[in-house]
């Protein structure tokens, strides 16, 4: 591989890798399941896998794609091919693989409303939405707005053709254009979110949510589910699904710290889902004081009023931002921050499946894949733009087949790639030599926890 389908430097890695990791599992998972698990009992548990989870399997996906010189299928090949199977591996690697194509095809969707959002924001048709009575229930504006996009067959069409083709368009220079967006997108994603913490800090009653996210409750350290939880998490947002980061580590020069590059990855991934949760949490504190109070005395817990998933960032906020000085401002650069998060995770699964293709079918030329992508997620994601049809594909998708491709993942890399090869290409260009201790952690810990995840995630609904 030439130096052109390289990264030029550690931090267009680093931040392409956090452009794959940070997405809407930061923006809206990260804050739901840590006012459900704890607060800040759940955010110590959570910290300490992204550190477990980034040392040994995110390097360990960078590992092999560096030492294949290409991505799942090529890797896939080869870790098995150090057994003399590199059958058994060119065949399982389809899994994770589709994986990563049909939960693009569902992710475009989602962030092609998050695009709706920030032009009804920059219109201002957003803020027209007034609360109505609807079937004898009283709707906000914002759950107006949102039934009307998201509900609606076909609703989403031009915002949709316009994230596939424009994210696609930012691969066609391969690792060079990849580099050059995320350098520009992660660093404004940052900003961007941190205006909007500093923002929400300026609210009445936000003191209250601040104490919930950073005092822990000792007494969820004694429940499965927050480790359960926090586990997931970590897991899903690294993207270490046993795919994804390994296209990114086949473009990462040999003179790289893996497992250096990997601790910056999580670190910066950790980071956006706190600076996320400092925005949601304080927010739906000021926003529901009283309904919380009443949760809080009643015995209950406070992630009956942060709504799950969508509702947070397309509902609960846009009303929020109703209320103050300059919230459609703000609105603006809500929607903006996220569809960044979502067009740079959105890369890297086209990026994922893209090269996997040219790998396999070395005819296929870069332009060529681009369109068939653009083809494939078009023709089946339009026809399932209204959510009742796109939760059921992703429920799929993110039950089963993406958590049964992490655990052939982590179990291809440290059962089966030849144990001599793998601690030689770990340790090059590391700033610090790490030893069989690493590679047991990965066969002993790391592979039993995904597949814990895998199975607790079948009888959870998924992360």
């Amino acid at each position: 591989m030439g130096n052109e389908k390289k990264f030029q430097s550690k931090w267009g890695f680093i931040l392409s890798c956090v452009g794959s990791a940070v997405g809407m599992a930061n923006v809206w998972g990260f804050p739901y399941r840590m006012a459900a698990n704890g607060g800040g009992a759940f955010l110590l548990v959570y910290i300490l896998f992204v550190a477990l989870f980034s040392y040994v399997g995110l390097s360990a996906e960078y590992g092999v794609g560096r030492r294949s010189g290409t991505g799942t299928l090529g890797s896939y090949r080869f870790a098995w091919s150090t057994r003399n199977q590199g059958t058994v591996g060119s065949v399982i690697a389809w899994l994770p693989l589709a994986g990563s194509m049909c939960i693009a095809i569902g992710y475009a969707v989602i962030v092609a409303l998050v695009l709706k959002g920030l032009v009804t924001s920059v219109s201002g048709s957003l803020f027209s939405y007034t609360s109505q009575v609807v079937d004898g229930v009283t709707k906000s504006g914002s759950e107006i707005w949102f039934g009307e996009s998201a509900f609606t067959p076909y609703g989403l069409l031009p915002y949709h053709i316009v994230i596939v083709i424009g994210t696609l368009l930012t691969l066609v220079l391969g690792a060079k254009s990849i580099e050059k967006t995320n350098k520009v997108m992660m660093p404004l994603f940052f900003i961007l979110f941190l205006i909007l913490a500093v923002r929400v800090s300026f609210l009445p009653n936000v003191g209250e949510g601040y104490k919930y996210m950073f005092i822990p409750r000792w007494e969820y350290l004694a429940k499965p589910s927050t480790y359960i939880w926090a586990m997931g998490q970590a897991f899903f947002s690294l993207s270490i699904t046993g795919s994804g980061m390994i296209v990114y580590g086949a473009y990462l020069p040999e003179t790289e710290d893996l497992v250096g590059g990997a601790i910056q990855t999580a670190l910066f991934d950790a980071l956006a889902a706190i600076i996320a949760a400092l925005v949601i949490i304080p927010a739906t504190f000021s926003f529901n004081a009283e309904e919380i109070a009443e949760v809080v005395a009643a015995g209950g817990s406070i992630h009956e009023v942060v709504n799950k998933g969508p509702g947070l960032l397309f509902i609960t906020l846009p009303e929020l931002l109703k209320t103050i000085p300059m919230g459609r401002f703000f609105a603006i650069v809500l929607f903006l921050a996220v569809t960044f998060a979502g067009i740079t995770s959105l890369q890297n699964m086209f990026e994922v499946v893209g090269e996997s293709l040219m790998h396999r079918f070395p005819k296929l030329k870069r332009n060529a894949m681009l369109t068939l992508l653009a083809v494939i997620c078009l023709g089946i994601g339009i026809n399932m733009e209204a959510i009742y049809q796109w939760g059921s594909w992703m429920d799929i998708i993110s039950i089963y087949i993406i958590p049964i491709g992490a655990v052939l993942g982590g179990f291809s890399w440290f059962w089966v790639w030849e144990k001599d090869d793998m601690m030689k290409e770990i340790n090059k260009g590391a700033a610090r030599q790490i030893g069989s201790s690493w590679l047991n952690l990965g066969k002993y810990l790391y592979v039993p926890l995904a597949i814990i995840i895998c199975v607790a995630g079948f009888f959870t609904g998924g992360f």
